[in-house]
């Protein structure tokens, strides 16, 4: 079969005639990253599905129908996946069958047929107010690493960025004339999002003097940087925010998309409308960004049955 240049092998799968496995995976693998544009980690979770489907099939993609897509997700609920892993490889399987219909590997899509598994989103856990600032209000000794970890600290916080993407940002990324920082989120959609005052200063501070000690050759533009000069991780960023947290008496132990979830409810009960916060934290949908408010009414029930007489 002839696609854009691209010549796929045809195999005997044992009833007949069919297009290779491998040949299939590694287009589906490249129209996900080079055409739906996802992460490095979402394609590599989804191959990992197709991988197991296609083991379900025997190799062969012509089996894929409706009964052989609900054996497969079945044998996956009977060995014991959770239900965020269920519902990703509902998702997989449609985004596979649509795919390969579009190719002309299949002759319709089964995938159409599968109901849409969702799966369970619990409250996220979130710091309050007080015990936001005590993580961040830390005497700073001025050494070039606590500039940079109370520097990304506020920066998190103050604009709920993800941790790719404050990993990701460029010191001219930074515009300290109108407080706001240039974000590539996902999808690589750009957006602007405000920071405050705090934030400003540490950034300054650790800009002119930690940075500056910690520059190599190979440090490019890189608004936060490794003790070797290199751009900084995300690893390295999650170990940061868990040892900060651990100073805290009574802060729930979480990473970086913590101060996220934590930044976004403190703005709702600060007064901020849901679609500026869907804005800020680069949502596609605002039903993600929703989840917020439950946080925000949960916590006022909490003080609701410990305050009211007659809770």
């Amino acid at each position: 079969m002839w696609d854009g240049g691209r010549d796929l092998r045809v195999c005997r799968d044992g009833e007949g005639f069919g297009v290779d496995r491998d040949e299939v995976v590694a287009e589906f693998g490249r129209y996900l990253r080079l055409e739906r544009d996802l992460s490095p980690h979402t394609v590599r979770a989804y191959l990992s599905d197709v991988s197991s489907l296609l083991d379900h099939t025997g190799g062969s993609v012509e089996r894929l129908e409706i009964g052989v897509l609900r054996e497969w997700l079945a044998g996956q609920h009977a060995a014991g996946k959770a239900r965020a892993t269920l519902a990703r490889r509902t998702a997989c399987a449609r985004t596979f069958t649509a795919y390969c219909h579009r190719r002309g590997w299949l002759s319709g899509d089964p995938g159409l047929l599968l109901g849409s598994a969702k799966a369970p989103r619990p409250l996220p856990a979130v710091l309050d107010q007080r015990q936001a600032e005590a993580v961040l209000d830390v005497a700073s000794t001025g050494e070039p690493k606590e500039l940079r970890d109370q520097a990304l600290l506020e920066l998190l916080y103050a604009t709920g960025v993800r941790v790719s993407e404050l990993c990701a940002l460029d010191v001219d990324d930074v515009d300290r004339e109108r407080n706001v920082i240039r974000v590539v989120g996902k999808g690589r959609k750009e957006r602007t999002v405000p920071f405050g005052l705090p934030a400003l200063r540490a950034l300054d501070r650790w800009c002119i003097h930690g940075r500056s000690l910690w520059m190599r050759a190979g440090s490019g533009p890189a608004l936060f940087l490794g003790v070797r000069g290199g751009r900084i991780d995300a690893g390295t960023v999650r170990r940061v925010v868990h040892a900060r947290l651990a100073q805290v008496e009574g802060a729930p132990d979480m990473g970086p998309h913590g101060l996220r979830h934590s930044a976004a409810t403190h703005l709702l009960e600060g007064g901020a409308d849901l679609r500026s916060v869907q804005e800020l934290l680069g949502h596609a949908s605002l039903n993600t960004t929703q989840i917020y408010t439950h946080v925000s009414i949960e916590r006022l029930r909490a003080a609701y049955r410990q305050a009211h007489p007659r809770a």
